[in-house]
C-alpha cells in the first residue's frame, strides 16, 4: 500500500507540540495516520484516539500504526459525533477517559487512498463509480447529486463549493449529457467538463474538472456545512491552554476556519477584545469574548522543499490557535 505524506509536518509539529506531560491528542481527520505517527514518533508519552468515517481507510491506519500499541485507539464515524462527547459524559474511548484533550488536530484533505484505491470516482483519471462519499453508508453520492440536481442546482453547487468559473456552461452540458445516459462514472464526468469549458482552459496548470470534482466532493459529504459544527465542538473539547491545528487546501474551508479562529482570538470588524483598537469599542449590546490566542496570526505554508517532494502540499494552509 502507498501511504499518504501528511502536509505540512514540521510546522504542525511546532505549533501543536505537547504542552504537557503524558499529553492526550484527538486526530480528527486520521486519514492513513500520517500525522499521528509523526507525533508518536516524536513523542513517547502522547496517546492518540484517531477518527475517521471510512472503514476502509481506518484499517490502513490501524495496519500503518501498529507499531505503537495502545498509544493510540480508533473510533470510527464523524469527530463532531466523539468531541460532544466531552463535558457530557464519559468517553469510553478516550485512552484518558474524561480528560479533555490537550491537542486537536483537523486535516480537511483528501487521502491519497480515496484516489489511488478508493474506487470510488474522486480521480478525474480513472474509470470508476462516481460515489465520493467518505462513508459509503450514508448520503447522496456524487452520481445521484447529479441525478437528482436541477441545471441551477448544479450550477450554484460548482460556483459555491469550488468557485467554478464556468459552473452554468459546465451544468447544462451534464443535464444534457444525463437526458441519453445516466453520469455514473469518473472519467465520463471529465469527458463531459472538458468538452463544456472554453479551448483556452483546457490546458492550463490545473485539469479542468478540478474544481467539479471538488465541489462534488464536498457536496456528497456536507464538508462546509459540517465544518462550522466541527470547529466548535473541538474547541469546546480542548482543554485550557490546549493547542487546535486545521489544515485546510482550498478557500472556502479556510474562509471558515479563519473566521472561527479570529472569533476565538476576540476579533471583530478587524479589531481585538483587549481594550480598544483602532477606535473600536466593545458594548453590552455587541459584547465581544477573547476565547484563544491566535498562534498564526497569518496561515503556515508549505516551504518550496516541501511542495518540491510532495505536489499535493502546495494549496494547504495550517492555522493553529491555543485556547485561554
Amino acid at each position: 500500500m502507498v501511504f499518504h505524506t501528511p502536509a505540512l509536518p514540521e510546522e504542525v509539529i511546532r505549533f501543536l507540540a505537547p504542552q504537557e506531560a503524558g499529553e492526550y491528542m484527538i486526530d480528527c481527520t486520521l486519514g492513513e495516520g500520517g500525522h499521528s505517527a509523526l507525533f508518536l514518533g516524536r513523542f513517547p508519552d502522547v496517546r492518540i484516539t484517531g477518527i475517521d468515517a471510512d472503514k476502509e481507510v481506518l484499517e490502513a491506519a490501524r495496519e500503518r500504526l501498529k507499531e505503537f500499541g495502545g498509544r493510540i485507539e480508533f473510533y470510527r464515524g464523524w469527530a463532531q459525533d466523539f468531541l460532544s462527547r466531552f463535558g457530557t459524559e464519559r468517553v469510553s474511548d478516550a485512552p484518558r477517559g474524561t480528560v479533555s484533550p490537550g491537542i486537536i488536530l483537523l486535516d480537511l484533505g483528501v487521502s491519497l487512498y480515496h484516489y489511488r484505491q478508493g474506487d470510488r470516482g474522486f480521480s478525474f483519471r480513472s474509470d470508476e463509480p462516481l460515489d465520493m462519499r467518505i462513508d459509503t453508508e450514508n448520503g447522496l453520492s456524487a452520481a445521484e447529486i447529479l441525478a437528482r440536481f436541477s441545471e441551477a442546482e448544479i450550477a450554484g453547487l460548482l460556483f459555491f463549493n469550488a468557485g467554478e468559473r464556468h459552473s452554468r456552461r459546465i451544468a447544462r452540458a451534464i443535464v444534457e449529457a444525463r437526458r441519453k445516459v445516466p453520469v455514473a462514472s469518473a472519467d465520463m464526468l471529465e469527458r463531459i467538463v472538458w468538452d463544456a469549458v472554453p479551448a483556452a482552459c483546457r490546458h492550463g496548470r490545473l485539469h479542468p474538472a478540478t474544481k467539479t470534482f471538488q465541489a462534488l466532493r464536498v457536496a456528497a459529504n456536507g464538508e462546509i456545512e459540517k465544518l462550522p459544527g466541527l470547529l466548535q465542538a473541538a474547541f469546546n473539547a480542548l482543554r485550557q491552554g490546549g493547542r487546535m491545528g486545521v489544515i485546510t487546501y482550498n478557500s472556502l474551508e479556510d474562509r471558515v476556519v479563519k473566521r472561527f479562529f479570529r472569533a476565538a482570538a476576540g476579533f471583530r470588524n478587524g479589531t481585538q477584545a483587549d481594550g480598544c483598537r483602532n477606535g473600536f469599542y466593545a458594548t453590552p449590546e455587541m459584547p465581544i469574548v477573547k476565547k484563544a490566542l491566535l498562534l498564526t496570526p497569518k496561515p503556515a505554508l508549505p516551504s518550496k522543499a516541501e511542495v518540491q517532494s510532495n505536489p499535493p502540499s502546495r494549496s494547504a494552509k495550517l492555522r493553529a490557535l491555543e485556547k485561554l
